[in-house]
């Protein structure tokens, strides 16, 4: 038998692996408020070197997304403004990946709705990482 991590746990996964998202996820990276202006946004983006940030609501569940290109292509539009949230502007908001989910299973959803990452929830909605395809 072969030994696992403490963050691994084998499961019975329709890809034949075993493997769930939570086993392939991951850290989650910088969360920030779904309230936050979009040039803030872009510069915690840019400060912190990654390629995304994934968004909370007022309780502090997963409510999205957001890539560098994204903020860049709304902070670019003739109706932005400096006041644009992150919550104003269109982006993934769900349904997002169930860090139970068989590996397989996840990564076909992803494809489907041609998601390159995807943030990986618990039972109640709060981020707990990232799943990403690999090209």
């Amino acid at each position: 038998m072969t030994p696992f991590s403490p963050r691994t746990r084998q499961t019975d996964g329709a890809d034949g692996t075993g493997l769930t998202a939570r086993d392939a996820m991951h850290a989650p990276g910088p969360q920030v408020d779904d309230h936050m202006a979009v040039d803030v946004a872009l510069s915690v983006l840019i400060g912190a070197r990654v390629p995304h940030l994934l968004l909370q609501d007022e309780d502090g569940r997963c409510a999205g997304l957001v890539t560098r290109a994204q903020l860049a292509a709304h902070r670019g539009g003739s109706w932005y403004s400096d006041r644009t949230r992150l919550r104003d502007i269109p982006l993934d908001r769900g349904p997002f990946t169930s860090s139970m989910a068989a590996l397989g299973e996840a990564e076909a959803a992803m494809r489907d709705r041609t998601l390159d990452v995807s943030p990986v929830i618990d039972e109640h909605g709060y981020a707990l990482g990232v799943l990403a395809l690999m090209a």
